[in-house]
């Protein structure tokens, strides 16, 4: 197994806490000198914080860890395409390298909509790998929205609607 098949099994096992306590299942890690200093996982509906991403908050737990806002020697594995604000805090906390599991579609700033990882108007980008580990990424979010439209329906039929 490869490193970054590694790391990114370290996501997916954020992501599963994520999906245990009701939220999308996202998560991240960050890895600096071979060691994770940041874990996260999404928190939005626990926290009710819109900025509750996975990356938002293991880009938090790697500055107190390394008491800097500076990642520079750091890589970010993450399962699911990083997101404009997630792409902007990436890029501002100077993270050299962003390795992600599955593409999003729908919000995906690291080659899909737009890749901010890598706009040459600002003054930082980073290396991206993409499709680390993208099967196993995508199905968890895959089975867990499926999984929440049957929940919708069957309320609907319970709710006589």
């Amino acid at each position: 197994m490869d490193l970054h098949t590694y790391w990114m099994q370290e996501a997916i096992r954020e992501a599963e806490q994520a999906e245990a306590a009701g939220e999308v299942p996202i998560g991240a890690v960050i890895v600096y000198q071979n060691e994770v200093i940041g874990r996260g996982r999404n928190r939005r509906e626990e926290d009710q914080q819109a900025s509750a991403h996975a990356e938002m908050i293991a880009i938090q737990e790697a500055c107190t860890f390394l008491n800097s806002w500076r990642l520079e020697e750091c890589t970010l594995y993450v399962t699911l395409e990083p997101c404009p604000m997630c792409a902007g805090a990436i890029v501002q906390s100077r993270v050299p390298s962003v390795v992600f599991g599955a593409y999003d579609p729908k919000a995906g700033c690291a080659g899909t909509l737009m890749n901010l990882l890598q706009e040459e108007r600002f003054n930082h980008r980073c290396d991206v790998i993409p499709e680390v580990e993208s099967a196993a990424c995508a199905n968890l979010l895959t089975s867990f929205f499926r999984r929440m439209r049957e929940k919708k329906k069957n309320n609907k039929k319970e709710n006589g609607e």
